[in-house]
């Protein structure tokens, strides 16, 4: 009988801080450090949009166990919303589907509007999500042009403030549970102001306990080779 030959074990066991540039999908980060790292096992702790930059949570090897508890942490974000247009994603890569003038909205009808959505609240959530129905992904129906009833889902918004406005950009600041959609809180927003709104940015500066303070860019990354990127990780060893 031929003897298969056994897998070296990976010594690399913990969470990586990435901080996620635009433009990149999270299996996009994912893929390009297992890949040029040769590590047996990497998973990430939450999806970011390929318009979004910030904390990324890259759990690699027995780091994977721990992904229910990053997944469940609370988020904190930043980022603008642009009053007035309103997109088929509800940010600023969607089609465009309607533009009202919103020249006579003010930071004190903003900040008046915001107060509807502090603490528990319900939100639908928006066509391009990976929520599934009957199996398939909605942004796979959203691909096609379709567009189907949603339930309505259960959140907490612990914090929302503006942090900046020169009309017809809102900068704020937000930290809610799991499962909150940035894009649709500015989409509903724009609504309850009567001009609409979609998300022009978004950066992730929280998750859990974890800050974007002590996340390295995918260029600080790529420069370690495997002797040097343990010392980038946290929570380490065997679990």
């Amino acid at each position: 009988m031929r003897n298969r030959r056994r897998r070296e074990p990976d010594p690399y066991d913990g969470i990586l801080l990435v901080d996620k540039p635009t433009d990149w999908t999270s299996h996009d980060v994912v893929a390009k450090i297992r890949n040029h790292f040769k590590f047996s096992k990497v998973g990430h702790g939450g999806t970011l949009d390929p318009l979004a930059t910030g904390l990324l949570v890259l759990l690699i090897g027995k780091g994977t166990k721990l992904s229910d508890r990053i997944m469940g942490g609370d988020k904190t974000y930043e980022g603008t919303i642009h009053l007035g247009i309103t997109t088929s994603s509800q940010d600023r890569d969607g089609e465009v589907l309607g533009k009202k003038d919103a020249s006579h909205i003010t930071r004190e009808q903003i900040e008046a509007a915001i107060q509807n959505y502090l603490g528990d609240i319900e939100q639908i959530p928006p066509m391009v999500s990976a929520i599934k129905k009957n199996g398939v992904p909605l942004y796979k129906m959203a691909r096609k042009g379709l567009e189907i009833e949603r339930e309505p889902r259960k959140i907490h918004i612990f914090s929302f403030e503006v942090t900046g406005f020169e009309n017809p950009f809102v900068n704020f600041r937000v930290k809610s549970t799991k499962g909150t959609y940035v894009r649709t809180l500015a989409h509903d927003l724009g609504n309850d102001l009567g001009v609409g709104a979609s998300l022009d940015a978004l950066r992730r500066t929280g998750s859990g306990p974890l800050n974007i303070e002590k996340a390295h860019t995918m260029e600080e990354i790529l420069a370690c080779d495997r002797e040097t990127i343990g010392k980038k990780m946290i929570l380490t060893g065997n679990e």
